[in-house]
């Protein structure tokens, strides 16, 4: 693995090996409780730096956590938590760590009054640490059968808190959010994203949950026991066409395991139709370029009562987008400026290349950017980004001396000669 030469790394672990890329989170010589995000090339081996001081911590058995979040059905799109200022704020790229943006806080609370929480100031602020039960859902859920849709646990202000924690949900992929509970919940997926299903997250008893079918504007309420029960976690089948959940606790601290069957076939009326369904762009504030491509997902208009179809397309078109600066990443050695473009690192030397190469071969030389992986956007003719093939014209090492110590180099046969090798700086 070659790291840029300024990371001194004391602790390291590998977050994901997708697509043949490796995202690793590296914890640095001058780092004591976060860690920076490094993002490889295809075959992972040069690394570069994507976001540093991101937020960590130890779950119950000792393990790192990192506050990092690939949100399910985009390509490209993450979300991190960063220390800035001794401030943990969220983060989130659509270019697959290349730049990243705070979140823009939705604009009322859950009971309608304006929140006055303004960009760069105040912002959305959400918990991404993953759930160590696999049967509740956890600070943060997405679905890839349902793209553009982030529900998660959070607050706004200046920094993330512990207190005063609300649901907030997206449904354009992160460009704008919503409140809709002033509680902490967890909440699933109902009919492969469909309907919302949100449980209190509580110690107390429990005997009703909410669902929602228009992506959290209206919650029905319903009681699922006769007897309030602890909650322990929900058990459902992924991709499943029985529409069947079931939750598990116990009506008491003493009491034996209790299962509550839950069929919710009834809150449907038929299956989906192509009426029932709508397009939506892929954004970025605004750019339809993402990940080098304009995206038309297809979704079921919020409100209609109908089951989704097992095999719905959620990509209805998509378009390649002419390249620019930021469908590329900067190279191992090289750096993004302030204009945006990649020039050569302080200790990198990018003519190095050249020294492992012969007469009448030819290599491929960067010229600084490489271009961000699964990024599927359109080189124009000849492409200033992409690396060029270059003819190798290997030069002789220069000053370099070599004479005997009486100056000459012919020396009688049978005597003794000393060298002297004298290297020009």
């Amino acid at each position: 693995m070659k790291l840029p030469k300024y990371c001194l790394p004391k602790d390291m672990h590998i977050i994901s090996t997708d697509e043949k890329q490796v995202f690793a989170a590296v914890q640095e010589w001058n780092q004591n409780n976060t860690y920076s995000l490094y993002i490889s090339d295809s075959p992972g081996v040069y690394f570069i730096l994507s976001l540093e001081n991101l937020r960590t911590s130890r779950g119950p058995a000792g393990n790192l956590r990192v506050d990092f979040y690939k949100v399910e059905g985009i390509n490209g799109m993450y979300l991190a938590n960063k220390i800035v200022d001794n401030h943990i704020k969220t983060f989130i790229t659509y270019n697959k760590g290349q730049t990243w943006a705070l979140l823009p806080a939705p604009t009322t609370n859950v009971a309608g009054n304006n929140l006055h929480c303004i960009l760069p100031f105040c912002s959305l602020h959400l918990h991404l640490e993953m759930s160590e039960n696999p049967y509740t859902s956890g600070p943060i859920t997405s679905k890839k059968s349902v793209p553009g849709i982030i529900v998660a646990t959070g607050n706004t202000g200046t920094e993330l808190s512990s207190t005063n924690l609300g649901m907030f949900i997206t449904s354009d992929a992160g460009n704008s959010w919503r409140q809709i509970f002033d509680e902490e919940y967890n909440i699933w997926f109902l009919d492969n994203g469909g309907a919302l299903l949100a449980v209190l997250h509580a110690t107390k008893p429990l005997r009703q949950l909410w669902i929602s079918l228009d992506e959290g504007k209206k919650w029905d309420r319903h009681s699922f026991s006769l007897a309030p029960l602890y909650v322990d976690g929900v058990l459902m089948e992924p991709e499943s066409d029985n529409h069947i959940i079931t939750f598990f606790g116990h009506f008491s601290h003493r009491s034996e395991w209790q299962l509550i069957k839950i069929d919710y076939k009834g809150l449907f009326s038929r299956r989906c139709m192509d009426g029932d369904y709508q397009t939506w762009y892929l954004h970025n504030k605004g750019e339809l370029c993402v990940m080098g491509e304009k995206q038309i997902y297809m979704k079921r208009r919020p409100g209609n009562r109908c089951m989704l179809a097992q095999d719905y397309s959620r990509i209805y078109s998509s378009e390649p987008c002419l390249c620019t600066a930021y469908d590329f990443e900067c190279d191992y050695g090289w750096e993004r400026q302030a204009d945006g473009m990649c020039s050569p690192a302080f200790w990198f030397n990018p003519n190095s290349a050249t020294k492992s190469c012969s007469f009448s071969q030819s290599f491929l030389n960067s010229t600084g950017y490489r271009k961000v992986l699964s990024n599927n956007c359109k080189e124009r003719g000849r492409n200033a980004y992409s690396p060029k093939r270059v003819a190798c014209h290997p030069k002789a090492p220069q000053g370099l001396h070599l004479s005997t110590s009486h100056g000459e180099l012919s020396a009688t046969i049978g005597s003794n000669v000393t060298f002297m090798i004298h290297l020009d700086n």
